[in-house]
């Protein structure tokens, strides 16, 4: 069976979702993360991609993407996937497929909708039980999104970090001049 033409929208951004084949690591070490955030800069710039929110789980990344063409995003993450899996393959001395078949995608169709995705993204590690808060993770966007700060693991002109200044009609709509994470204990029932 052909698979199914994937809905894109250039400027409308995009939930993408990247697993590990038989949800396996794909992050053994911090050089690993620091590896793949490299490659995914360079891979949204050179397919015009904006990243908006991310997050580098063991075994799974998550993506707030906006693709300005509409093979952007497709080309991006085979772009990064060829770099990162041949750095992992070499690396750990193993061979094969990296990831779970082909990679999800789901179009954001609302500003309401786009801010939840920013924080289901942003606080899967509180949710792993893997910090208990998203600010104590470092391989996500948490930190520059929420608070402002920028730590250089993907350049300033990368990504798209969400602030009042830029976003006043999403963030008004939220009740607030900032984005503030309701309480934590608010998402500890999420799956």
């Amino acid at each position: 069976m052909a698979r199914l033409p994937r809905f894109v929208l250039p400027g409308h951004p995009q939930h993408v979702i990247v697993r590990g084949n038989n949800r396996d690591p794909i992050f053994n070490a911090d050089e690993d993360y620091r590896f793949y955030l490299d490659k995914l800069q360079d891979a949204a710039k050179k397919h015009s991609c904006d990243i908006h929110a991310y997050v580098l789980m063991t075994n799974h990344v998550h993506l707030l993407v906006s693709p300005h063409t509409e093979d952007g995003i497709s080309k991006m993450i085979q772009m990064l996937g060829r770099y990162y899996v041949q750095y992992f393959n070499s690396t750990y001395r193993r061979s094969g497929t990296l990831w779970e078949g082909r990679y999800k995608a789901s179009l954001i169709d609302s500003d309401t909708y786009a801010l939840t995705c920013y924080r289901y993204i942003e606080l899967n590690p509180v949710r792993a039980n893997m910090v208990a808060h998203p600010a104590e993770y470092p391989w996500s966007s948490y930190r520059g999104n929420a608070l402002g700060e920028n730590d250089g693991s993907m350049g300033s002109d990368s990504i798209d970090f969400l602030s009042p200044s830029r976003y006043p009609n999403q963030c008004k709509s939220m009740g607030s001049d900032s984005i503030d994470f309701p309480p934590l204990s608010r998402y500890s029932t999420l799956p």
